[in-house]
This record gives structure tokens, sequence and C-alpha cells, in this order.
């Protein structure tokens, strides 16, 4: 069932850099790991940034539930209703649960153009969505299908040791250029082997609007000190 004219609360700061934290299925960032993990980005939410963690289905409930500053999001959603879907992320759950956003097509979860445009016929209006994109192409079919946002990934630097932003700088501002071009309105994050703050600073030097990363955060030993490093790039 479409809900488009249900409108979605507006975000508070979408002109602050998002700094966006996939948990995906990490033992650090998984029940009561999620938890702790959640308590340190609370710590530092309070910035120039706006912060997303994006939880596991199983931990999106506890997380909504105790998120203040930090934006809890889903990691995929599908566009079925509610009834004989076993298996699938039903919307409606997700948003009745506390879900503020999600992402869709990750690298990891990939999905086709259809699915994510039947999504988006039955989200509430400005319910946000970061659509993943592995070049620039994909993410020009994406960006006329009018998401939030855009988070361009290499896949081959995912999970690495060398930021995209290093590697292959030219995707980034390659893929802003591509998307602006066709849709204004959608904000591109970049992502693929981000880990710092100096990532972070050439990620918006590159024109992207943010980054969206997962093990930089959710395996480091003193998650503290690279969020605030992450945070003080900006």
């Amino acid at each position: 069932m479409k809900s488009a004219k249900c409108k979605w609360p507006p975000r508070q700061r979408m002109d602050q850099p998002m700094i966006v934290v996939n948990f995906k299925t990490y033992a650090s960032a998984s029940g009561e790991s999620a938890e702790a993990l959640l308590a340190a980005m609370e710590a530092h939410a309070d910035g120039p940034a706006t912060l997303v963690a994006v939880a596991s289905a199983f931990d999106l409930a506890t997380l909504a539930s105790q998120a203040n500053h930090v934006e809890v999001w889903s990691q995929h959603l599908d566009p079925v209703g509610q009834g004989g879907f076993t298996g699938w992320l039903e919307p409606q759950t997700a948003l009745h649960r506390g879900a503020k956003g999600s992402i869709i097509n990750h690298a990891e979860h990939k999905v086709e153009l259809d699915h994510v445009r039947s999504l988006f016929e039955m989200l509430p209006e400005g319910f946000p969505v970061c659509a993943c994109a592995a070049d620039v192409e994909e993410a020009k079919a994406l960006a006329a299908l009018n998401p939030t946002y855009i988070a361009v990934e290499p896949p081959e630097l995912i999970g690495g040791d060398i930021s995209v932003t290093t590697a292959d700088p030219a995707i980034v501002s390659d893929t802003v250029a591509a998307v602006k071009a066709v849709n204004p309105n959608v904000r591109v994050l970049c992502g693929a082997g981000v880990k710092n703050g100096q990532d972070v600073a050439k990620a918006l030097e590159l024109g992207a609007e943010g980054v969206l990363l997962a093990s930089g955060v959710t395996k480091a030993s003193d998650v503290h000190a690279v969020l605030a490093d992450l945070v003080g790039s900006l």
C-alpha cells in the first residue's frame, strides 16, 4: 500500500555532513555490543555531523528506543506488505519499530532497480533512504528514482585498508557530478575503506556530503578515539 501522503518528520540537520556507520552483522556491533556502540556514537553526536547507526533488523527496535541524537536506520527493506512474506523485511513494521531511514542495494545485498522503485512507492514521503551504488552508472540510474542519498562504494574496496578517497578519488567526484546532473536534490556519500578523519575530510573535498563506513568503527579497538577523529575532521 502506497503511503506517500504520510509525511515523515523532516530531518533536523540536512545541511550537516553525514557519518553513517553500518553495523552489518559484526559480533562487535550486534546484541549488547550494538547497544554499547550506539552509546559511543551518542557521546559524539552533539557536533558538526549527523550520525547514523545502520542496525541489524534484530537490534533495530532496541537501538531505536535508546537513541537520542543518533538516527537508527534499517540495513535493508523489501517492497512487501504485511502478510505472507516469510523472511522479508516489511517496511511498515520497521517504521513502527523506530527505523528513521534505511539503506538499500548495498554491495552485500544487491537488488534490482524495480525493487528500489517499488520500495520508494511504499514508504512515507520524506523517509530517508540511502541507495548504494558500485559505480557512476549505477549511481545515475538510482538518482533518477529520487532517493534521499546515494553512497558510491566500489565493492573491491569495501572492508579494505585503503579508502576510496585515496584509491579512486575520481569515482567520488565523478559520481557527485553525475548524480547532481540527474537530480540535484540527492545528497552523495562515499564509502569503501573509509577509516579516519582524513578520509572524511578528503571525501568532502571531493564533493561528497558524508561517508558510509563499517569496520573502521565497528572493529576499532578504541571506538571513542575513532569517532572523535571522524567528527573532529569536520
